[in-house]
């Protein structure tokens, strides 16, 4: 038999932070519209940190770190659940006290210098194996490591990097054995800002401002190798793959806030002596993006349960990611096509939404990388058509 239903202890966290979002966040919304559009940060970090204090204050701290390093690890399935409580606002709020989760693979050292400090807020970090020439097709990072002496000089180029223009320190992977390919070849290196790296933001059609980061002899010493040398890539593909679900989750949440506002406008709006929610092409299109949302919704919470319970969710979360992307990107036009022409403007959040939602099936793993990752599981026998629970 299988349940679906959550515990009391699942339940009243969703509601507390469902809350909490609703309380604290949402009410920011006007402000961080009012800011992005006249090209300024949506919320200040201070302003962030201060949200972050209050949801801390409510115990709700470090959701997946681990208690050992302050946190309350609720798991991947109640992380994933926060995720979608939190994307039901476009407001770029993120709960404290987490780190990437390759930095657990750190030296002791290591992480009282980096992991501890970006937990607790004192630093902030982010992750670089994306080149210009290099996206989907990480294997071919061209950005070299040179030993000289003790130390490493990196030279080389990364994009579209989460993170990189505010990061006091960059995970980057670099290749350090051109012979060994990427299995052997590739090392990830702990980068301080002040080694000498510099960063310029990449404008976007959306709110996200990744950046792209040049090295240029940035000499890093050894005891700065994260994990082992050469075996940069298999951390590389811990850290994509690990969390992938978490995408689709935040997505979920968005897409039920815009299928909410779509229903509530069709009971107002009148066209030709009706509300519009008596018209079977508006119905339709909510029926519709409601089936696909709890789809979605079924196959992330399945991906993060397979994480959860030590099973390898990388298809599952491949799988999720793909329909997610579709799934946000369905909603957010049929909502806008509801709105007519008020959907368009930038008096209603939608247009903001329908930007963002676009990125989804690019980064993480382009649609296309999916579905390859996808059929050549099939293809190759690693997932068996008709399974369940394997």
């Amino acid at each position: 038999m299988i349940d679906f239903s959550l515990s009391e202890e699942q339940r009243e966290v969703r509601d507390t932070i469902r809350r909490f979002i609703e309380r604290e966040v949402m009410p920011l919304e006007p402000q961080v519209l009012r800011n992005e559009r006249a090209g300024l940060p949506g919320i200040e970090r201070d302003q962030l940190r201060e949200l972050q204090a209050k949801a801390k204050k409510a115990g709700y701290w470090g959701i997946n770190t681990p208690e050992e390093y302050g946190g309350i690890d609720l798991g991947p399935v109640m992380s994933a659940i926060v995720a979608m409580e939190s994307g039901r606002t476009f407001v770029p709020f993120r709960f404290g006290g987490s780190a990437d989760n390759i930095l657990y693979a750190g030296t002791p050292e290591q992480k009282q210098e980096y992991l501890i400090p970006t937990i607790n807020g004192e630093r902030i970090s982010c992750f670089a194996i994306t080149e210009p020439g290099a996206g989907s097709d990480a294997r071919n990072i061209r950005t070299r490591a040179v030993r000289d002496g003790d130390d490493w000089i990196i030279n080389g180029e990364k994009i579209f990097i989460t993170g990189g223009n505010d990061a006091d320190f960059v995970m980057v992977f670099a290749v350090t054995d051109p012979a060994k390919g990427a299995n052997g070849g590739v090392t990830c290196f702990l980068v301080d800002r002040e080694m000498g790296w510099k960063s310029d933001p990449i404008p976007t059609m959306g709110e996200w401002g990744p950046a792209s980061l040049v090295f240029e002899d940035v000499r890093v010493p050894s005891r700065n190798i994260l994990g082992e040398e050469g075996q940069g890539f298999a951390l590389a593909l811990q850290w994509i793959g690990n969390g992938r679900f978490m995408i689709p989750a935040g997505a979920i949440g968005g897409a039920e806030r815009l299928l909410q506002m779509a229903i509530d406008y069709s009971k107002v709006r009148h066209s030709m002596g009706h509300p519009i929610a008596d018209y079977q092409a508006i119905q339709w299109q909510i029926a519709d993006s409601y089936v696909e949302i709890e789809q979605v919704k079924l196959l992330t919470l399945y991906a993060a349960w397979q994480l959860e319970t030590g099973r390898d969710n990388r298809h599952a979360s491949s799988v999720a990611k793909l329909s997610g992307g579709l799934m946000a990107n369905q909603v957010v036009d049929r909502v806008l096509q509801i709105h007519g022409g008020m959907g368009y403007t930038k008096e209603l959040p939608i247009e903001r939404w329908y930007r963002e939602f676009r990125l989804l099936r690019i980064f993480e793993g382009t649609d296309e990388i999916q579905r390859r990752t996808i059929a050549r599981n099939l293809l190759k026998g690693h997932v068996q058509v008709g399974g369940i629970g394997d």
